[in-house]
Parts: C-alpha cells; sequence; structure tokens
C-alpha cells in the first residue's frame, strides 16, 4: 500500500487551518506549522460575512466569489458538526449603514449607490417606518441603508472546531517559526531553528508575514492593522450588523446573543502590531456616541493583527518554485469570509498538480 501525499502548510490563521483540514479529509497527509495557531489576524477579527458592506468600487469580481464563500460556510460547517459534534453558527441578517452627521450620510449615499451599481440590494429605511432597526442605536441617527445577505460567524469558535478537526483527522501541527522553504524534485523542504520537514507540496499560508527565505514571488502584500474591543452587556443580535461612517471613520458593531459585543474600525494603513492609546480612544468615543447604551457594559479586551493586502487589494493564490509551494494571501477585509473557498481552491491546485 503506498504512502499517502504529503502537504506542509505554513500558516495556522483560519485560512491555513481549513486548507491542513481539507487535504487531512482528502486523505493526505499533513504537517502544520505555525508559532502561535489561530492568534493571528482571525484572532482579531470580528468575524464578518460581509460581501455587501465591504464592497470596494472595481471589486465586482471579488464580490461574486465573497458570495460563494458564504455559501462554502455552510457547508463547511455541516461538515465540522459531523466530524466534531459541531459547526460555526452562520448567522445572516444582513448590514445596517449609518451616518452620524451630514457628511457622514453623504458617505453612506455613495456607497449605497456604489453597492446597486453591483447589484447589491440596498434598502433605504428610516427609523420611524422599521425602529427595531434602529434598537440602541443614538436617535440622532434617523435613516441609513439595509444591505442584504450579509452576516457573520464567530471567528474563535471556527477556529476552535478547526483545530480540533485537525486533530481528530490526524494532522500534526508544530508550534515554530519556518525560516527557509526550498523545493526540488523530490518534493519541499521546511527548515525552522531545531527542525526540518520534508514533504511533496507546500502551502505558504503566512498572511501578511514576510515569506520565508528560498522562495521569490511575483506577488506582494503589505500589512493592515485592524482593532477591534470586546465588550459584554448589550444585545443587539436581532438586529443587522452596524456599519457606519463616524466623522469620516469607519465602524462597526458586531453583537451575539450572549450579549457579547465586537466593536472596530475597518482597517489603518499602519504595520505596527500594536495599539495606540489615542486610536483606542477615537474607536470608544465613537462606539458611546453612535450606540450610547455600550457605556454600561463591560470591557473585556482588545486585539488587534496584521491582514494582507495585495497591490491590486484582490486574493491570489500563486505558484512558487516550479510548483511545488502555493502561496495563498492577499485576502485583507475577507480572510475570514473567504476561508472555505480559498481553501478548496488551494487544494483543487495541489492536488492537479499531483
Amino acid at each position: 500500500m503506498s504512502e499517502p501525499r504529503h502537504v506542509v502548510v505554513v500558516g495556522g490563521g483560519i485560512i491555513g487551518l481549513a486548507t491542513a483540514y481539507r487535504f487531512a479529509r482528502a486523505a493526505w497527509r499533513v504537517t502544520l506549522i505555525d508559532p502561535a495557531p489561530a492568534r493571528g489576524a482571525t484572532w482579531a477579527a470580528a468575524g464578518m460575512l460581509a460581501p455587501s458592506a465591504e464592497l470596494l468600487p472595481g471589486e465586482e469580481a471579488n464580490l461574486a466569489r465573497q458570495r460563494r464563500a458564504v455559501a462554502e460556510w455552510r457547508t463547511l460547517s455541516g461538515e465540522l458538526a459531523a466530524l466534531v459534534g459541531r459547526g460555526p453558527t452562520i448567522n445572516i441578517g444582513g448590514t445596517l449603514l449609518v451616518g452620524w452627521d451630514a457628511s457622514d450620510r453623504a458617505l453612506a449615499a455613495q456607497f449605497a449607490q456604489v453597492a446597486r451599481a453591483a447589484n447589491v440590494e440596498v434598502d433605504f429605511v428610516r427609523r420611524e417606518d422599521q425602529p427595531d432597526l434602529f434598537a440602541e442605536i443614538t436617535p440622532r441617527v434617523v435613516d441609513g441603508y439595509l444591505l442584504e445577505g450579509d452576516g457573520w460567524i464567530d471567528p474563535d469558535d471556527a477556529v476552535a472546531t478547526l483545530l480540533e478537526a485537525n486533530q481528530l483527522l490526524g494532522v500534526e501541527v508544530m508550534t515554530a517559526w519556518v525560516r527557509r522553504v526550498e523545493s526540488g524534485a523530490e518534493g519541499v523542504v521546511a527548515t525552522g531553528d531545531s527542525f526540518t520537514v520534508h514533504a511533496d507540496y507546500g502551502v505558504l499560508a503566512t498572511g501578511a508575514q514576510q515569506l520565508p527565505e528560498g522562495v521569490t514571488a511575483r506577488h506582494v502584500v503589505r500589512p493592515i492593522r485592524g482593532i477591534t474591543s470586546r465588550l459584554r452587556g448589550l444585545d443587539r443580535s436581532r438586529q443587522p450588523t452596524l456599519r457606519a461612517y463616524v466623522r469620516g471613520r469607519t465602524f462597526y458593531l458586531v453583537s451575539r446573543p450572549d450579549g457579547y459585543c465586537v466593536i472596530g474600525a475597518t482597517a489603518e494603513e499602519r504595520p505596527e502590531a500594536r495599539v495606540e492609546f489615542g486610536e483606542l480612544a477615537r474607536l470608544m468615543r465613537d462606539a458611546l456616541e453612535l450606540v450610547p447604551g455600550l457605556d454600561g457594559t463591560e470591557y473585556v479586551e482588545t486585539r488587534y493583527g496584521l491582514r494582507p493586502v495585495s497591490e491590486d487589494l484582490d486574493p491570489f493564490i500563486e505558484l512558487l518554485d516550479e510548483g511545488r509551494w502555493v502561496w495563498a494571501s492577499g485576502q485583507y477585509r475577507h480572510g475570514v469570509t473567504m476561508a472555505p473557498l480559498a481553501s478548496l481552491e488551494i487544494v483543487a491546485l495541489v492536488s492537479e498538480l499531483s
């Protein structure tokens, strides 16, 4: 009986974990290497599945892929439930986009125009007609735009379930840095400070981190910082995810049924893996002015992560070293959304190569 094909996955964020799971489910031998699995950009993510609300002009093709990815989350959740006994809950309730002042309302209207041009279903809604949509939002916000099809998952639950599934499927997890990768006629090599792993193929799911030594790539990614704060004590989970422009700044609030809230701003063009006090203060100010009820909530923690953005803002899968290594990155704001679809595409590509 022949030995199973062996793949090494470098990077243990949500895409790396989903990719390792897909390979193991397809009867590959899998080694996953990451210094701190599930503690990169995924750890700071709010878990939004928001193809509509995170649309940018010119991203129509990416919008279609994200919609397929949301559907793949249902498939992946069902598979995990069958294996582990539970799967991430896919919550689809749409997004409510509002503006804090007149300038912010103009920004919201501009976004609605872009979204409609991309065939996103957008409804103009008023507080007086649908007061439940505006629950907990300051009375000064009297209208907004409801974007259909968006939702969220709990990324902490998703990665914990993927880690358990990988363990059950026999995935070897190594907590270490990969310093150098190579390839040759016999396969690939991943080398760290005190180990060397040989495999048939390799996947680099390294997010915003620099690629290990030994490979060169056509694509380039740069890190974009995201910051989220977690609060407990306000339940807006029966309403759509809240997004807003506040004095020109972006803001979002994801509320879960147990009163656990995640607030954040979409992105900052900063590579520093840290949180400045002023930036945190601005986030809290925006949150309290937009959702006054947050004043009485319990502060839990603040998280931050660096997300990988490509030069053209699109995710990519690139073959390196004559096809022995595959680099998947550039997901930017959509890492959580794209994980199930990207992992399928990675496994399909490597399987074709083999």
